[in-house]
């Protein structure tokens, strides 16, 4: 039983998961597993790259994840990293959305929540002088109460939720292209896989490479189409990938998202919870080959200074 299919409607299935808030992360992640994706997830010896991510959820609370979820304080963490050369230009930061500036702010920018929300909390300003103001105000303000890490039991999420800011930043565009997603799959450190999202707002694809840049034709995530022909990567991808893992190295698992503006590269978030661990990929076996790369409960990089 998949509960996507039967309770369409996501807030329905989110206050559902909320009346579940007593019972703790041992029976609710199964439970939410076995509802999401039909089947049980195997927690004692896991295989899969899901089930990792339940594990991951339940057990690694490393007190950095904390900054760098927030999409303001991990700003410091890539600084320190890497400098600030791969950052997005920053224009406000703000308590609630009655602070924004909007006079001061160029006609294209980006309002964001610091604490996320499954990508929702978003607003793209393409044409400043089109902007509902009032209704944008109270769009922002409405995202104060989306609080998912309390369905979804993401751990690292519980202090951005406590305190959740409202920032405005620079936006971004290729000169002859869409403005691609590139997110590196990183274990341990090393990267292992490349998905690349294209018109994410239009006909969204995703497309797959392995750890060689190798176009992987028959994987693909469910909800996605898959990709025949692969999309040429940026000509200096390989600085990407050393960004990328650069971000990575202390954790045992982190997508490390990334853009290309014109050969330019920017970061864009780290995600250590991709999909909260209840993606469907093609193959399903697919899921399995992640998994493998996932370090093990004993290996040292998944313990961390207290």
């Amino acid at each position: 039983m998949q509960i996507k299919k039967i309770i369409r409607s996501q807030k329905l299935r989110h206050r559902l998961m909320k009346l579940g808030g007593f019972l703790p992360d041992s029976v609710m992640l199964p439970l939410q597993y076995r509802l999401l994706l039909g089947r049980w997830p195997h927690l004692k010896n896991p295989t899969r790259f899901t089930e990792y991510i339940q594990l991951y959820k339940m057990y690694y609370h490393n007190p950095v994840l904390l900054e760098c979820v927030d999409k303001y304080t991990v700003r410091d963490y890539v600084a320190r990293h890497l400098g600030d050369e791969y950052l997005v230009k920053l224009y406000q930061v703000c308590e609630s959305a009655e602070e924004i500036d909007f006079y001061k702010l160029p006609e294209r920018f980006v309002i964001k929540s610091t604490s996320g929300g499954n990508g929702d909390n978003v607003i793209v300003v393409k044409n400043k002088s089109e902007l509902d103001i009032p209704a944008t105000i109270a769009a922002v303000n409405g995202w104060r109460s989306k609080d998912y890490s309390s369905t979804s039991r993401e751990w690292a999420y519980t202090a951005a939720a406590r305190h959740p800011r409202i920032i405005v930043e620079e936006y971004l565009e290729n000169t002859a292209t869409s403005l691609d997603d590139y997110k590196f799959f990183c274990f341990g450190g090393k990267m292992r896989y490349l998905s690349v999202d294209k018109d994410r707002y239009a006909d969204h694809t995703r497309a797959f490479y392995d750890r060689e840049l190798n176009f992987l034709p028959d994987v693909a995530g469910k909800a996605y189409k898959v990709v025949e022909k692969a999309p040429e990567l940026p000509a200096n991808i390989d600085e990407m990938v050393r960004v990328a893992e650069s971000l990575a190295a202390e954790f045992p698992f982190v997508r490390v998202d990334l853009y290309n503006v014109d050969g330019k590269i920017y970061f864009g978030e780290l995600t250590f919870y991709p999909a909260s661990g209840y993606s469907r990929y093609e193959p399903d076996s697919f899921d399995a080959e992640m998994g493998a790369y996932f370090p093990k409960a004993g290996d040292p990089i998944w313990k961390y200074k207290k």
